[in-house]
This record gives C-alpha cells, structure tokens and sequence, in this order.
C-alpha cells in the first residue's frame, strides 16, 4: 500500500496558491484514477483506491503546511505504510514554475512542510515530487511569494505540471522511483 500525499493549505483563501500545488497535483490524481477524495480522518481529506494492482491512499493533510507531519504519521501508523511507500507531492521555489524534481529521499530543503514530515517520522528517507512554482522575487517576503497565486500566463504550466506530478506518482507505484527519476528529471 502507498500513501501519496499533497501538501498545502486547508480552507479557501489558499486555493490556487503557490504553496498549494500539492492539493492540485492530488485532485489531478484523484480524477486519473477515479478515487474520490472525500473521507476526512488522520487530519486529512483522503481517499482509497488503486494505481495500477497497488493500493492507495490519495491524501491532502488539513493540518496546514508547516504541521503536515501529524497528519502523514497518523495516518502511515494507521494503515502501516513504511516511509519508503509514502510519497509526498509539495511546492519548490528552487524550480521554474512547472519543472519536476523527484527523489527517493533528502533533507527538507528549507520546506517546512517537509521538515515536519521528517521530524514525524524520523526519517528522510521517503520520495517526494517537487513541483517548481519559481524563484521569489528579491524584494518579495517568502511567505506572501507561496501564497500567492500564479499570474494568468503561468496556469497552463502549472495545469501540465499537475498532470505530470500525477503521472510520475503513477509511475513510482507501478514501476518504481528510479524508472519515474529517470523519465522525469530530464524534462525541462
């Protein structure tokens, strides 16, 4: 079983923002594979169904960015999905808008919902996709840069970079996190 889950913000003020193309890049997922992600425990809207003949949980933690760990331990704890089978979809700053990163492990990379992530479960060591949402202009406080929203020109990209993030977590269910590495992490 896996658990893939987007990282972002509860409620509508944070729809479309920057910090939350996680909660996209699952919404995208969720309608690929037909799971309707409606149930709310673990402090999380969440879904199951299959990827491929692997079970999964679709998941968009509630718990907002920065304490997203409560929400992927309890629910890791409740169904025993070891770290290596969840699979967390967040923002970077530090990729052009649409660009994909994934890796199998890592540091958090200054994100703070991966940061919390890692002190919950005590490890690095679970993949994650990085969706690039660009670099904050210099001038520009970081936190208004991720919750802003995209500028009318960048939604395509973004609208293809969901698409692609739901594709690459199909893929590392079905065939692995170094075939989806080697195919998406040369794109761009």
């Amino acid at each position: 079983m896996y658990i893939i889950a987007g990282l972002g913000n509860p409620t509508r003020e944070y729809d479309k923002t920057r910090h939350n193309v996680g909660f996209e890049a699952i919404d995208v997922l969720a309608d690929k594979l037909g799971i309707r992600v409606t149930d709310k425990k673990h402090k999380a809207v969440y879904g199951l169904g299959m990827a491929g003949y692997q079970k999964v949980i679709l998941s968009k933690p509630q718990t907002y960015m920065n304490l997203s760990g409560e929400s992927i331990r309890s629910m890791a704890d409740f169904y025993k999905v070891e770290p290596e089978n969840i699979i967390i979809i967040c923002d970077d700053i530090n990729l052009t808008e649409g660009q994909l990163r994934i890796r199998k492990k890592g540091s958090a990379g200054g994100h703070n919902g991966l940061k919390n992530i890692i002190q919950h479960l005590g490890t690095q060591e679970f993949p994650r996709i990085r969706v690039g949402v660009g670099e904050k202009p210099k001038e520009m406080d970081l936190a208004d840069y991720v919750l802003g929203r995209f500028p009318k020109e960048q939604e395509m990209i973004m609208a293809d970079a969901y698409q692609a993030a739901a594709d690459a977590a199909v893929m590392m269910v079905e065939d692995g996190a170094d075939q989806a590495m080697n195919y998406f992490n040369r794109k761009k």
